[in-house]
C-alpha cells in the first residue's frame, strides 16, 4: 500500500478502516485528513465541492441519527495505490431517528438501509466520489411516501426556483480520477448484461440469473427469481423508454473466500414518457444516476444489489410539472 499508512494491510481494510473511525469513532476532524480539501462528492439529490461540506453533512446526519451504524458488506475495487484505486463500498446501515433534520421531527423510528459509495483514494486521501443512499427506504420507515417526500423536501428547500437542485450531468465537475476500472470478465459481463437488460432483451435475465437469485433493490425490497427481477429492470426501463443508458464505471474482481462479483456505476438519462416504476408519464427529463453490484455463481447471476434514490427522480419529476 505504497503512500498509505501501513496501519492499513490492503484496500479494502483501509475504506472499511476510514468508515469505522469517521463514523462509529465520532472522528469526523478526520475527514481533514482523510478527505481532499476540495474532493466533488456527486450523490443523486445533490452536487457538492469541498470537504467543509462532507463534514457539515456528516455532523448534521449524526445529529438527526445519532447511533448510526454503518456495516461494510463488500468492497469492490480496482487500480493501484501508485496510480489512485477505485473502491465500491457496500454499506447496511443501522440508525434510529432520534433527532429532528432533514427528515423531519424525531420519530424514534428503526431505520435500516443500504448505501454504495464510489471512492477514488491515492495517498492516503479520498479525492473523488460517487454516493448513492437508498432514500426510498429510509423515507417509507418513516411513513413518507417517495414523491410526497419529494414535494415537500422542494418546498422546505424554499420552492422549485430555490431548492438543492438534483445531479445531473449538466451540474457535474471534473474531478482527478479518469478511469473506468478494469477489463476484468465479471465486470464486462455484468455491464453486458445491464446493456442487454436496457436494451430491452429481457430474455437475458432467464439466460444470466441464477432461477433462485437475490434481488436487493431499491426501496429496501428483497426479492428473488427471474420473474421479480423482470419486474424491478421492466418498470424502471419503461418509465423512461427513449432515455439514454450508460455505463459510467465497472470493476470485476476474483478474491479468494469470495464469489466472482462485480460493480457497475450506470445512468440513465431521458424524459419521463411511459408508465412504469414511476407512475403516470410527466414528460420531465429525468438523469438516474445507479450504482449495482453482482455476485455470480455456477448457475448465473446469484445475488444483485441495485440502488438509485427515488426521492431524487422524483424531485425531477415534481420540480418540472408541480
Amino acid at each position: 500500500m505504497k503512500g498509505f499508512d501501513p496501519k492499513w494491510k490492503d484496500f479494502p481494510d483501509y475504506i472499511l478502516g476510514i468508515t469505522a473511525e469517521i463514523w462509529e469513532g465520532r472522528g469526523i476532524a478526520t475527514l481533514h485528513h482523510y478527505y481532499a480539501p476540495d474532493i466533488p462528492v456527486r450523490s443523486p439529490g445533490s452536487m457538492v465541492i469541498g470537504n467543509q461540506g462532507v463534514i457539515a453533512a456528516t455532523m448534521a446526519t449524526l445529529s438527526e441519527f445519532p447511533d448510526r451504524r454503518l456495516l461494510g458488506e463488500d468492497v469492490i475495487w480496482s487500480g493501484s495505490p501508485e496510480d489512485g484505486m477505485l473502491s465500491s463500498h457496500r454499506i447496511l446501515s443501522t440508525a434510529t431517528h432520534s433527532g429532528d433534520g432533514v427528515y423531519g421531527n424525531a420519530t424514534g423510528q428503526t431505520l435500516r438501509y443500504r448505501i454504495i459509495a464510489d471512492c477514488h483514494a491515492i495517498n492516503n486521501q479520498i479525492n473523488d466520489e460517487w454516493l448513492i443512499r437508498d432514500q426510498g427506504a429510509i423515507v417509507r420507515q418513516l411513513g413518507w411516501d417517495p414523491k410526497a417526500y419529494a414535494a415537500d423536501l422542494i418546498e422546505r428547500e424554499g420552492g422549485v426556483e430555490a431548492c438543492v437542485r438534483p445531479f445531473t450531468p449538466a451540474i457535474d465537475v471534473a474531478g482527478p480520477y479518469k478511469g473506468r476500472g478494469n477489463d476484468n470478465e465479471w465486470g464486462a459481463r455484468y455491464a453486458d448484461l445491464l446493456n442487454r437488460i436496457m436494451g430491452a432483451d429481457m430474455a437475458a435475465i432467464p439466460a444470466s440469473y441464477d432461477e433462485a437469485c437475490q434481488l436487493e433493490l431499491p426501496g429496501g425490497l428483497t426479492e428473488h427469481g427471474h420473474d421479480a427481477a423482470d419486474r424491478f429492470w421492466m418498470g424502471l426501463r419503461a418509465s423512461f423508454p427513449n432515455a439514454t443508458f450508460s455505463i459510467e464505471h465497472q470493476i470485476g474482481r476474483e478474491d479468494a473466500g469470495e464469489p466472482a462479483r462485480a460493480a457497475v456505476r450506470w445512468g440513465l438519462h431521458g424524459k419521463h414518457e411511459g408508465w412504469g416504476s414511476f407512475g403516470e408519464p410527466s414528460g420531465a427529463e429525468v438523469y438516474v444516476m445507479g450504482i449495482s453490484h453482482a455476485e455470480f455463481g455456477p448457475r448465473g447471476l446469484r445475488r444483485e444489489f441495485v440502488l438509485f434514490d427515488e426521492t431524487a427522480i422524483w424531485k425531477q419529476i415534481v420540480m418540472q410539472t408541480g
